[in-house]
């Protein structure tokens, strides 16, 4: 269960009760708590970096999407106010359109919102992991943001996450503004970062790999190199239209070279 947070300032030797609400103080969900949260992800969970913000999905705009260093994409959403049970439903709704994301489509997102590839970005918010071995959207995360929780909606998040490892928590946030008018934000989990690593590792599992080449009947392979080569995502687009014909023209094709193709396409590209 969360911990109910009330705040007092001391104010001539005495305590002056704090009450605020983001509303009574002109402030609001989409312009100032998603900027507030986006400045410093660490209040919704440590060791997060923002990717979207706004992100288009199958069911309508989600509020914040992020990852980590290990790769998993968190589904962030947020409530001005109390954090009715609906919004599970819509988090979920949103994180299992996520799940069936692309590499290129998470960079597409990336690269809107920041300008920058998701693989630059990665490198310079976790400088130390090794970006060859990490499998991106490979796992997501829910995490509920508001102000209150219907008990209902913090049982059910308890269940999800203990009895069958949901990556799923919620963050209640305390919004004071004191008599000076310095504004504080505070937060409680309902599950701690540690309880959730704890029960989320516990059902991770792993895909068994291999470096043998697969072995397919030739027209089975031609097949599947076309229906691959022919899908309209960018990063494939490269290798059909780039990569492939550099490499049929050239004996050695040095990696300086494709970053240049990349990065300065020919005018018909």
């Amino acid at each position: 269960m969360t911990t109910e947070l009330r705040s007092w300032e001391i104010v001539d030797g005495r305590l002056v009760s704090l009450e605020s609400r983001l509303a009574d103080s002109g402030r609001t969900e989409a312009l100032d708590l998603e900027s507030w949260l986006e400045s410093d992800p660490s209040i919704i969970r440590p060791g997060l970096k923002i990717i979207g913000r706004q992100v288009l999905t199958r069911s309508g705009p989600l509020d914040l999407l992020a990852i980590d260093r290990t790769g998993s994409v968190t589904v962030i959403e947020l409530k001005r106010d109390r954090v009715p049970r609906e919004a599970l439903a819509q988090a979920i709704d949103y994180a299992a359109d996520v799940a069936t994301w692309s590499l290129e489509k998470l960079g597409e997102v990336c690269a809107s919102y920041s300008g920058e590839a998701l693989e630059d970005i990665l490198g310079q918010a976790f400088p130390d992991i090794d970006l060859e071995s990490l499998t991106i959207n490979g796992t997501q995360r829910i995490v509920l943001v508001g102000f209150a929780l219907e008990p209902a909606l913090e049982r059910m998040i308890g269940w999800l996450s203990e009895a069958y490892g949901v990556a799923i928590n919620a963050v209640v946030l305390k919004y004071v503004r004191t008599t000076n008018g310095t504004e504080v934000l505070t937060r409680s989990a309902v599950i701690s970062e540690e309880e959730e690593e704890a029960r989320v590792g516990g059902r991770k599992y792993k895909i068994p790999m291999s470096d043998e080449p697969g072995v397919y009947p030739e027209e089975q392979l031609r097949a599947r190199l076309i229906g691959y080569l022919s899908r309209n995502l960018v990063t494939i687009g490269w290798i059909r239209d780039l990569l492939l014909p550099e490499c049929l023209q050239q004996p050695v094709v040095t990696r300086d070279q494709l970053k240049e193709l990349v990065v300065s396409p020919p005018a018909q590209y």
